[in-house]
């Protein structure tokens, strides 16, 4: 798959699941922070980065999510604040209010959801005299690789119903070719139904990612996404609810193939993982 093309599927996963920016050229991390009204240390949590924080032009972040929480008869900002392991002090600054930070039921604030663990500001070191928060282009080599994706042993559980059958033409890793594939294909007869690997909600239905042909994107329970390419027609439409094993479409030779065929990804968090060590 093309880095492009995996660039763009990547945008359209993160933007089914989380709101997300697109840092700009002279951004750093503590400005799309400032100016996402979110905390440094959620940004950093959030994406999983680590020293010394190099960000670029055209990479996507992801913003970390607000959580609110409605006030029910009885409440105080402290009994709130304790409740999310947070402080008065915080929420009455999230949520612009003053002493005597009166409240009434029904009225909804911000609430702390970000981990206290994890880098802050202060531990963010210097690079070179330069503010590690505003980093030099990060060079090819620094690029983290498919063999550095790990599954947390609590997902590991995680099994998916096979899409189709049909003998695996192509595994996950790099190809004789060298090009590096993020899924597994699966031969399959022209017109053989396509099954959801899960139940999930379609984040993507079309024909727009060159060398994909028809594509289906299924985002599913705690993280986990499932992509369906070279479809012949597709039977579902972006933000549709589909039940386990529901067909979703049918086996073609749409986009770079030349054969029928089913190209299909996991993901975890966006990260593809080999799609063999999931199936049932």
């Amino acid at each position: 798959m093309q880095k492009g093309i995996l660039i763009f599927v990547l945008a359209v996963l993160l933007a089914g699941c989380t709101s997300t920016v697109r840092v700009r050229r002279g951004d750093t991390l503590y400005s799309i922070a400032k100016r996402k009204n979110v905390p440094l240390r959620a940004l950093i949590q959030e994406n999983h980065l680590s020293p010394p924080y190099t960000i670029k032009a055209g990479q996507i972040l992801k913003i970390p999510e607000k959580k609110t929480y409605t006030v029910r008869k009885g409440d105080t900002l402290y009994s709130i604040a304790r409740k999310f392991d947070s402080n008065v002090t915080d929420v009455a600054r999230q949520n612009n209010l003053k002493p005597p930070y009166t409240l009434k039921p029904g009225q909804k604030l911000l609430v702390k959801s970000w981990e206290d663990t994890g880098a802050t500001s202060a531990s963010v070191k210097t690079t070179k005299g330069k503010s590690a928060l505003n980093p030099p282009e990060p060079k090819a080599k620094n690029t983290p690789t498919k063999s550095a994706i790990k599954v947390p042993k609590s997902a590991q559980s995680k099994r998916f119903n096979r899409p189709v059958s049909g003998k695996v033409i192509e595994n996950f890793g790099t190809t004789k070719s060298g090009v590096h594939n993020d899924g597994i294909n699966i031969s399959a007869k022209a017109g053989t139904p396509i099954l959801a690997a899960d139940k999930g909600t379609v984040a993507y239905a079309g024909n727009d990612l060159k060398g994909y042909g028809n594509l289906v994107l299924l985002k599913h329970d705690n993280g986990w996404f499932t992509a369906y390419a070279h479809a012949d027609k597709i039977s579902v439409k972006k933000g549709a609810v589909v039940k386990a094993k529901q067909a979703i479409g049918t086996v073609g030779k749409t986009g770079g193939v030349k054969t029928p065929q089913l190209h299909f990804e996991v993901r975890y968090k966006t990260k593809p993982v080999d799609p063999i060590l999931y199936l049932k």
